[in-house]
């Protein structure tokens, strides 16, 4: 074990549990997982600790709100295991996903800025009353008539039928939704990944109350990278200790 496993301070589970909240079985079943290291056993078979499992428990709370549970807990693991490396591997990708999460932020508030001036300049690209057709809104938008099937089939858009001819009639919301999948298409963003944002602004009642999810989105963002620089300051600590 790491050093601070020689000085002879011992530790019981309650101990580890009191000031994190946590119940007795929970530190018990966070070593039976790998977050902490096995602990001692007494000669009855009680469990005892030391302060380099105070410090696994500590690393791994701090590792939790950036990281998610199960990731934490392989990282958590990993170390123990003494692969740093994997642990290492597993933080870089969390890295990435939140960079991921962040660009597609960008992408989002980008669109919609592209959005705004689109709408104003090209007023002939609204739809009246009764809405507009297919083949007026893929030539506004410089993109065939079956691009914007592919959409409908993907979900991106959802216009209803004529009930006389059949035709596809698209209202505003409809157009709303079609230019913002475009803006996002030509951002390189895969329909997939459109299908949820355009969710989000349908769930949100348009554009403009969804500008307020979406400052909600970057503060966890910020605070999900915040997270993660307090995991990692607790992490190179639980390193040290383990020499």
């Amino acid at each position: 074990m790491g050093r601070n496993s020689q000085t002879g301070e011992r530790l019981r589970p309650v101990d580890l549990a009191r000031g994190h909240g946590l119940s007795t079985q929970a530190i018990r079943n966070y070593e039976e997982v790998g977050i902490l290291p096995a602990a001692d056993r007494t000669p009855h078979g009680y469990r005892t600790y030391t302060p380099l499992h105070a410090a696994a428990l500590r690393a791994f709370l701090a590792l939790l709100p950036g990281h998610g549970h199960r990731t934490a807990t392989s990282i958590m693991r990993a170390v123990n295991e003494g692969a740093a490396d994997e642990a290492f591997r597993l933080i870089d990708e969390s890295h990435a996903q939140l960079l991921d999460d962040r660009r597609t932020l960008q992408a989002v508030e980008g669109a919609l800025r592209d959005l705004e001036p689109t709408a104003a300049s090209e007023p002939d690209a609204v739809p009246g009353p009764r809405g507009t057709f297919i083949g007026p809104l893929a030539r506004r938008l410089g993109i065939r008539p079956a691009t914007l099937r592919t959409w409908e089939r993907a979900g991106l858009v959802r216009p209803r039928r004529d009930p006389q001819t059949g035709y596809r009639v698209y209202d505003e919301a409809d157009v709303r939704d079609v230019r913002l999948a475009h803006q996002l298409r030509r951002g390189g963003y895969l329909l997939e990944q459109i299908a949820p944002l355009i969710a989000q602004v349908r769930a949100a009642g348009g554009l403009e109350p969804l500008q307020a999810a979406l400052g909600d989105w970057r503060g966890r963002l910020s605070a999900r990278g915040r997270a993660m620089l307090s995991g990692a300051a607790e992490l190179e600590a639980y390193l040290r200790e383990r020499g």
